[in-house]
This record gives structure tokens, C-alpha cells and sequence, in this order.
């Protein structure tokens, strides 16, 4: 029997204007829920909720983790191998 392989994870990169406000981020906890949130995004890059919009570019999305307190603004590209985090609230 062939070992089962977990499924291939989404490469995360941010924008630049999410990567100031990962910067501003200074609570262990925050980082914590965080890195949390973006691990269930890159395992799972189409769980986030669309958010309705231009259909010319990329379709946005939010992901929300209310146990955390976390909120995610990321589109995924065309192949699924790359999430774009584009805003973070925490």
C-alpha cells in the first residue's frame, strides 16, 4: 500500500501593504492566531468566503477565524500554489 501524502500547501506572500501591517504586529498571541489562520488558508486556499466585486482581476476573498479573532483578505492564484494576503485584522 502507497503512503498517503498530505495535501501540497499554497505558498504564502503578502502585498505590500499587508506586509506593514504584519510588521506592526507585536503580541505573541496576535502572531500566534495569526500564523494559525494562515495555515488553514494555504492548506485550504478556497475557504474563505468570496467577496463580491471586479470580475477583471483576481477573485478576493475573506477568511474570518472568530475563535482567534483573525481576518484575511487574500486572493489565490491562477495554478493554487501562491495565496496573496492582501489585509490582515487582528
Amino acid at each position: 500500500m502507497a503512503p498517503q501524502h498530505c495535501p501540497r500547501r499554497a505558498r504564502i506572500a503578502f502585498s505590500d501593504s499587508a506586509t506593514k501591517q504584519l510588521e506592526n504586529i507585536t503580541s505573541e498571541a496576535e502572531i500566534h492566531a495569526l500564523d494559525r489562520a494562515l495555515v488553514v488558508i494555504s492548506v485550504q486556499p478556497d475557504i474563505g468566503e468570496p467577496i463580491h466585486g471586479d470580475t477583471t482581476g483576481p477573485q478576493l476573498r475573506q477568511y474570518t477565524d472568530e475563535v482567534e479573532s483573525v481576518r484575511v483578505l487574500y486572493f489565490v492564484t491562477t495554478l493554487r500554489t501562491v495565496v496573496v494576503v492582501a489585509y490582515i485584522e487582528v
